[in-house]
This record gives structure tokens, sequence and C-alpha cells, in this order.
């Protein structure tokens, strides 16, 4: 199962994601054109800043998808290709239940449609064998897509390489590392 990572520490809330998206959802696909294009193109990501970082916000396609259990129309479904949710635009009622319950809050009303929309995870260009536009356009790959095992096993040898540093510097300063300077290394207190 392919997924998309956010890496928060990453993100320098460029909104390349933003546009891209737009971009891919707009009729054109091309920037340009997208701009005046009625109705305008609707992004699926939105970059929030939250403390001091920005993170980009976009559906999760959870397995245990809250916003279909509660869409009363079964307008939200599942992929079970690619394992991402989508919005069946013809069934979709707009009662919005699907957002109320989105833990993310990533999905929107479409205001020209008046249905629920929310990435679809770039669907045809993910069954081509391509990633989601928004991890395409990212600079500083605050957003990775890949098969899960994949991304959690770069993100463990990411955090070991992290302590690793950490312990050779104590050493370097003749100290030993203490439980409370890893902890302080991972988990950032």
């Amino acid at each position: 199962m392919k997924e998309v990572f956010i890496n928060i520490e990453r993100c320098t809330a460029c909104k390349s994601c933003e546009i891209a998206c737009s971009v891919e959802h707009s009729r054109s696909k091309d920037l340009f054109t997208a701009i005046s294009e009625y109705p305008l193109p609707i992004r699926r990501v939105h970059v929030e800043k939250a403390l001091s970082f920005s993170y980009p916000v976009k559906c999760m396609h959870c397995s245990d998808a809250p916003c279909m259990a509660v869409c009363p129309t079964g307008a939200m479904y599942r992929d079970e290709e690619i394992g991402s949710v989508h919005v069946n635009k013809e069934r979709c009622m707009g009662c919005w239940m699907c957002a109320m319950v989105c833990p993310f809050g990533a999905i929107t009303a479409d205001p020209y449609m008046k249905i629920a929309r929310k990435c679809d995870f770039c669907r045809k260009k993910v069954k081509e064998g391509g990633r989601p536009s928004c991890v395409e356009a990212c600079p500083t790959d605050a957003l990775s897509f890949g098969d899960v095992d994949d991304l959690t096993k770069r993100k463990r040898a990411s955090a070991a390489e992290t302590v690793a540093k950490a312990a050779s510097m104590a050493k370097e300063e003749g100290r030993k590392v203490t439980p409370l300077d890893l902890l302080r290394i991972i988990g950032g207190i």
C-alpha cells in the first residue's frame, strides 16, 4: 500500500503543493490558463501554520475512514486498487457529514457544485506508476510518496542517524549520552 508521508520539519509553507494540486485539478492542466478558468480549480491540500511549523493538510485516506462511515448516500468510497478514498460527485448531496467527521479537516465544499471535495490521490497518475502532484512539486521533500513499509524504514534510519550524530558529539565532548539526551534528540524536547 502506498501513501503520502508528511515531514512537518521540512515544510517551508511555499505552497507549491497547493498550486500543483489546483493545476492538476484544472481543466487545462496549465498554471497560466487555470487561473482564469471558471469555475476555478479547487485545491485539495491546504498548508496551515501551527506554532512554528507549517503543515500540508490533506486527506490521509484512512483505513477506517470516518467520512465513508457517515456518508448517507455512499458517495464516499474506496478505490480498492490503490486504497484511496474518493467522492462520487453524482451521489454527493452536499450534507457535509464527511467534512464534520474528518479528523484532519481535509474535506472542503466545492462552492460551484455544492459537493464535497478532497484529495483524490491523483488517482490516474498513481495508477500509471506516478506520484501525486503535491509530492512532485514539493521542493524540500516534506511530502514523500511510497510504500508504507519503505517510508517507515527510511524514517527509522533517519532517526538512528540523528541519535548516532548526537552520541558522536557527546563522545567527542567527553561525556556520555543520557536517556534524557536521546529523548530530547528524538522528541525535540
